[in-house]
């Protein structure tokens, strides 16, 4: 009995060791094995995937590999370069005085009454499948008009047994130039876009008017019945937008999702209110032209991007910048684009999860969090960042850019301490705030609470963005010194003196004899964040001031921000496009929050409003770019930090990690459409998963060995006794 126990636990070890051919953490089913998949996460669900609605970082990652704009950037070219994406060429330009004569391109702006943007469109390209496009033998659509039989059997967009497409026209762009006024989409650039489209703000009205009076409200408003002056067809491949006066920023939002094409059968399809009812919708099945179509949307657990069959022929870039070669970034150019069949992306709301599940290889690429960035990242030579040995020997990589952001910390210009509400102070209050500007330390706070990971902001404009001031240039003279090359902040008895001149000595109100006390609105904080208040509570202490922190939720932040209640606030600004621009706008006295028609959808939530820069502003935003321009932004930036409505705060550096199987990736902080130009070594990282991930089985086999030579004595010391103790059959 002992040698069968004993063998029993032999062939046991053996199938152990079989299995040790398996990855027994594998979260993913065994037959995505080595398939040309990439595996990411994403962290909140998205809202809105309609394209007139989406404007969230979060949505915007599924929302451009789905829809395509007529352009896009270069996925190499730094800077920022704007090349056609489903167009032939760039949009041609071209100006009108107020008779419709059209105008020579170097005329100056004032003359221009009008601007057309002409978009030509290739010929070829076809959407995605969808039964929003099925027909039947006979050419009728399938299913614009369904009845309620036809909804029991439909709980999902899959469960329409059939589906169409449709070749791309130029009439699908000018339709979703139109959606941006439709009054049931509430699109968040409707407000901004009135300023330029032509006729969009009447258009908007009469949207408005028959919806309600003739729809009551609910389903399909057909948009092609309703002629916009800024947009006209011209024929099935070319299409103009009208704008009023000359705007050259226009160009760079016809690399936006907002003006990407929605055809009107999409549209009519989910306006059918039994499948908005199943949520069956545009803001939860896109129907675009783009490299990859939404096959899964379970926002709680997962979302699955596949390759659209019917993707018309795009290729890898040919070039690029100075070193993407040796980089091994052109290894690929003039390839079919996708290079990935499938994207998986499962919600993480931890970081812990994500980051281990990373090191194990099931995520392709990870971002880096405070408290794993010592494992990671190491720094050697004049501050480099690389990765550990530890990261090295697993093949992954470091990708860094400076991303096109501001974090900035704000004062309310109406406040009558921080403000300038009140004539009589206002010098006083502009010396405050520089005061508050020097003594709040943000090299200290991007090396405590970012690792070194970001850079000190001069002013509102980011690296990377047409107008922003490198090296001495660029240096807030308000707040820094230039010293060897470098910005040094001012000392602190600069901050006391601008603190004492302004009416606080030593943080006394001379006035009142009382402490000085602002107030510091936020959002509503977790436990992690509690350093960091902490920290800015320090930083105002330096000027002896006493700094309130009132907290609320996101809802209520914002309310304050609309009303003008807040005193001091913290924000910030990712870059919609690559100009200065659309950074300035930010401080557009017309812009303000308080007082201003637009209200939610204005910008300026410091309130700010100064004359000069306004009329610069105005005279600014309609230039080409140029020394002229540059000129007028310098001395724009300038304004700003004699008036020092934001403490500038920081441009956050990115870090990514990256898997060797993971290839041609090069970050790119103003496109999000480049998941096809990525490309996956899928046997590479299988192998790599059963080298990191195979189960170490010989404690187990060991034990179990162990328990079977322990107990073997006592199995057969039962056995022996259940034979002596049997009954014995008498034979008489």
């Amino acid at each position: 009995m002992k040698i069968k126990i004993i063998w029993g636990c032999f062939f046991c070890a053996v199938f152990l060791f079989g299995c040790n051919e398996m990855n027994w953490n594998n979260p993913y089913p065994s037959e995505d094995a080595g398939q040309n998949i990439l595996y990411s996460v994403f962290t909140e669900s998205p809202k809105h995937l309609d394209p007139v609605q989406s404007y969230s970082s979060n949505e915007i990652q599924f929302t451009a590999q789905i829809y395509q704009p007529p352009l896009q950037y270069h996925f190499l070219k730094r800077p920022f370069t704007l090349i056609p994406s489903t167009t032939i060429q760039l949009p041609v330009i071209m100006y009108f005085d107020q008779d419709g004569n059209q105008l020579p391109d170097n005329v100056q702006a004032e003359e221009i009454a009008y601007s057309i943007y002409e978009v030509s469109i290739k010929p070829g390209i076809y959407y995605q499948p969808h039964p929003a496009f099925a027909v039947d033998e006979a050419g009728q659509w399938l299913y614009h008009h369904l009845n309620d039989q036809v909804l029991m059997s439909i709980n999902d967009l899959p469960d329409f047994p059939r589906t169409g497409t449709r070749e791309l026209t130029a009439e699908d762009y000018a339709y979703q130039i139109k959606r941006l006024a439709h009054p049931r989409m509430h699109s968040p650039i409707y407000g901004l876009m009135t300023d330029y489209i032509a006729g969009l703000k009447d258009y908007g009205k009469l949207l408005r008017k028959v919806y309600t009076e003739q729809l009551s409200g609910e389903g399909y408003l057909d948009l092609r019945d309703y002629p916009l002056e800024g947009v006209q067809v011209i024929d099935t491949y070319t299409y103009q937008v009208k704008i009023n006066g000359k705007y050259p920023q226009f160009i760079y939002w016809l690399a936006m999702p907002f003006f990407a094409p929605i055809p009107w059968e999409a549209d009519l399809f989910y306006s059918q209110k039994g499948l908005i009812e199943k949520s069956i919708t545009l803001d939860w099945y896109p129907v675009g032209t783009g490299p990859y179509m939404l096959t899964e949307n379970n926002p709680n657990l997962r979302m699955v991007l596949e390759r659209n069959p019917n993707f018309h022929q795009e290729y890898y870039p040919s070039e690029g910048m100075p070193g993407d070669v040796k980089k091994g970034l052109l290894d690929d150019a003039g390839k079919l684009l996708p290079f990935i069949d499938k994207i998986i992306y499962t919600r993480e709301k931890e970081s812990i999860p994500h980051w281990n599940k990373f090191l194990q290889g099931y995520y392709d690429a990870s971002g880096i969090g405070s408290d794993s960035f010592d494992q990671a990242v190491q720094l050697v030579g004049q501050g480099e960042a690389t990765v550990t040995e530890e990261m090295a020997a697993q093949g992954i990589r470091l990708e860094t850019s400076v991303a096109v952001s501001t974090y900035y910390v704000g004062f309310n210009m109406l406040d009558p301490v921080v403000g300038d509400s009140d004539e009589q102070t206002r010098d006083s209050a502009r010396k405050l705030r520089q005061a508050i500007s020097i003594a709040v330390d943000y090299e200290e706070f991007i090396s405590i609470f970012a690792n070194g990971r970001g850079l000190s902001a001069q002013g509102p404009v980011s690296p990377g963005i047409i107008g922003y001031r490198d090296g001495e240039a660029g240096v807030n003279k308000v707040v820094y010194d230039w010293v060897n090359g470098s910005p040094q902040r001012k000392s602190i008895e600069v901050a006391k003196r601008l603190l004492a001149e302004a009416g606080y000595p030593n943080g006394i109100d001379q006035e009142t004899g009382a402490p000085l006390i602002l107030y510091f609105d936020v959002t509503t904080r977790g436990s992690g964040d509690r350093s960091k208040l902490d920290w800015m509570h320090k930083q105002f202490q330096k000027l002896n001031i006493q700094l309130v922190v009132r907290s609320t939720d996101y809802n209520r932040f914002q309310d304050k921000i609309r009303k003008g209640n807040a005193q001091i606030f913290e924000w910030g600004w990712h870059a919609d496009y690559p100009d200065a621009e659309n950074f300035l706008f930010l401080l557009y006295g017309p812009q303000r929050k308080v007082g201003n028609e637009s209200g939610s959808s204005s910008n300026n939530a410091a309130n700010y409003d100064n004359t000069e820069y306004n009329q610069l502003f105005e005279t600014m935003k309609n230039m080409d770019n140029g020394p002229e321009r540059q000129h007028i932004i310098d001395k724009m930036v300038d304004i700003l930090r004699h008036d020092a409505p934001w403490m500038w705060g920081y441009h956050p550096k990115e870090y990514g990690l990256y898997h060797a199987w993971y290839q041609n990736v090069k970050p790119n902080t103003i496109s999000n459409n480049n998941l096809k130009y990525y490309k996956i070594d899928a046997a590479l990282r299988e192998k790599s998963r059963q080298e990191w991930n195979a189960p170490v089985l010989w404690p187990v086999i060991l034990i179990v060995f162990i328990i079977a030579f322990s107990i073997a004595p006592a199995i057969s010391n039962f056995r022996r006794r259940e034979r002596s103790t049997g009954v014995r059959v008498d034979p008489s």
